[in-house]
């Protein structure tokens, strides 16, 4: 890691990293520089209050959600995602949600093999789609990663052939999760047969 070298007073750096001495700059470009400070800083301090905010609701509804599940004599373990709280009149509602992004391991090119032995194997008029629907979810982008959506839903096909049944057994154990993030969104509406509104905490969007 390269040594951060302190400006000198009465010098800024440029772009190239070059000393320029204030007195050569123009105004306006000074007046620039203070102004996109200011307000990055600005932004800077809305974003971590707005991280605070997050945590401190997700905090209360995992412990409300845990509140709940204590009627039943049970605790939840986990991240408690994918849930929708609505207040009473059904004019408020808050949902919950749990992204998950995941990767398969080794056990995927085990699949392909078997999903090619099943294809091979079977002698009907469906094998051109089947393989053509196979050769699509195996594709892999530019960055050699195949798309997670087309590979589970193999899964969804019932091909009534035990290979297949192994392959897409193949396909579930090679799933590693690595990472996971928890979305909250909040609605409201007038009365309950009016549409949800989203109410927008995206800066851009307000």
């Amino acid at each position: 890691m390269s040594e951060v070298i302190a400006v000198p007073e009465g010098f800024m750096r440029d772009p190239k990293g070059n000393l320029v001495a204030v007195s050569n700059i123009k105004p306006i470009d000074l007046l620039r520089d203070e102004l996109v400070g200011k307000l990055s800083g600005l932004a800077t301090k809305q974003q971590s209050q707005m991280r605070a905010f997050k945590t401190s609701m997700l905090d209360e509804l995992e412990t409300f959600v845990s509140l709940s599940a204590d009627e039943y004599q049970i605790k939840l373990g986990g991240k408690k995602g994918n849930i929708t709280l609505i207040n009473f009149d059904s004019t408020q509602k808050i949902q919950i949600a749990v992204n998950e992004q995941i990767q398969f391991d080794e056990r995927l090119q085990v699949a392909k093999q078997l999903v090619d032995e099943c294809i091979h194997a079977w002698s009907d008029g469906a094998n051109d789609r089947i393989r053509t629907l196979v050769e699509h979810a195996f594709q892999v982008d530019k960055e050699g990663q195949v798309s997670t959506a087309r590979i589970l839903s193999l899964r969804k096909l019932d091909m009534e052939d035990e290979r297949w049944d192994r392959a897409m057994q193949a396909i579930a154990d090679s799933i590693q999760v690595t990472d996971s993030k928890s979305y909250i969104r909040f609605y409201n509406r007038r009365h309950t047969d009016d549409a949800w509104q989203a109410i927008s905490l995206d800066i851009a969007a307000l």
